[in-house]
């Protein structure tokens, strides 16, 4: 039964029952394969199948992932939030979903660019179709499933608006769309006349990839000598970051970036220089005068 959540030719009742229960409750794509992937990863360690795995084997999994692994925090909590979901609510198991306790989450601090390494990581891409997906990125802080999946239709000039369709959360919402950006994507737009989805693959003439997009992201922050450990993700961090430090209020940001909570959006507080620019140190204080 390993082979109940491995792809192939014929699916599985298993693979095919945690398929339609993800889809009912209209996981994206992405959670689905996060979590077939997960429970995957739990019987292949095992050689066996799942639903043969005791409780204190999938606590030593989740030690394993952990400890030797060494995976990062949100990998983890991915990976347990798949396997609770599928002894839960495929085999219904709420002793194997209680297993784990809830693991206590270390605050980091998202890496930000700064307005001249972004002034740099835009000049170095000549192409235009590349240099526009990265600037929308940006320019209306977006994530990169989002900038991959917008199409011609969601940008709206007249409003200066951008539609973002049933992103995370299965949610529409708008968010702004800069003059600059616009003239970028009119200029883009009149070379490559995309039809139906704004950024599209020159392959396959769909939308581009998501592996696309992060290899063009690496290769432009290489060009651009940008040493920090910023992802593509760091243009929406930095989207907050620099439109609180230019004094919009947080609440307009949390809805430009479509977080279900406002908690989400004050991470920003503790990166933004708004707040923390004028403050003197007390060392300064102290030599004031003295020098």
């Amino acid at each position: 039964m390993i082979n109940d959540l491995k792809k192939g030719n014929t699916m599985t009742v298993l693979r095919t029952k945690m398929i339609k229960d993800m889809q009912l409750r209209r996981f994206s794509v992405n959670t689905q394969r996060s979590y077939l992937q997960a429970v995957t990863g739990l019987a292949r360690h095992y050689r066996r199948s799942p639903d043969k795995i005791k409780r204190d084997e999938y606590r030593d999994y989740i030690l394993f992932l952990t400890n030797e692994r060494k995976l990062s925090y949100s990998t983890i909590k991915t990976a347990t939030a798949g396997i609770r979901f599928f002894y839960k609510e495929i085999l219904h198991r709420k002793d194997m979903a209680l297993a784990i306790p809830k693991r206590k989450k270390s605050r980091r601090l998202p890496e930000v660019f700064s307005r001249s390494e972004l002034l740099r990581l835009f000049g170095s891409v000549k192409n235009e179709k590349h240099r526009a997906m990265l600037m929308t990125a940006y320019g209306c802080g977006l994530r990169v499933s989002e900038v991959i999946a917008l199409k011609v239709a969601d940008i709206d000039s007249k409003r200066m608006m951008v539609k973002i369709y049933q992103s995370k959360g299965a949610k529409d919402r708008y968010t702004i769309l800069p003059p600059i950006l616009l003239a970028e994507l009119r200029s883009y737009w009149l070379k490559y006349r995309p039809p139906y989805w704004l950024f599209t693959s020159s392959q396959t003439r769909g939308k581009l990839s998501r592996k696309t997009a992060h290899k063009i992201f690496i290769e432009a922050k290489d060009r651009a000598k940008i040493t920090k450990n910023v992802t593509f993700h760091g243009f929406r961090h930095s989207f907050a970051t620099h439109m609180l430090e230019e004094g919009v209020d947080i609440r307009t940001i949390q809805i430009l970036m479509g977080h279900a909570s406002i908690s989400s959006t004050m991470t920003y507080l503790h990166i933004a220089r708004k707040d923390i620019g004028p403050a003197k140190s007390p060392l300064d204080l102290l030599y004031a005068g003295v020098r």
